[in-house]
């Protein structure tokens, strides 16, 4: 059973989303900031593959759960992304005294 809501608006909401996230990227100058930003990026890929992973299966529990299980490996990936950002945040804040990236430009040495 498909649900009510057409494919088309999950699509929608996920372009919103992957948008909102890209912005975020260009415009932030925080870390942190860039992270989340990131992440919600991520998430609007992960509504994607589960959108089309609902609207491909006939039915609930019939068929390969390939959807559901992309969407573990990305969440996966994305807590693995936020530690090591974060650790490298901590050491580049602990180096520069400072959380803007434009003056982490000299990682080198």
């Amino acid at each position: 059973m498909v649900p009510d809501i057409p494919l088309a608006w999950f699509l929608l909401f996920a372009d919103a989303t992957f948008a909102v996230g890209l912005f975020g990227v260009l415009t932030r100058r925080n870390p942190i900031a860039l992270l989340m930003a990131i992440e919600i990026m991520l998430n609007a890929a992960n509504l994607n593959l589960l959108a089309f992973w609902r609207y491909g299966t006939p039915a609930v529990g019939d068929g390969p759960l390939t959807g559901v299980v992309f969407a573990v490996i990305v969440i996966t990936i994305a807590a693995a992304e936020v530690a090591v950002g974060i650790a490298l945040v901590l050491l580049c804040y602990r180096r520069w005294k400072t959380a803007d990236v434009d003056r982490y430009d000299t990682l080198s040495g």
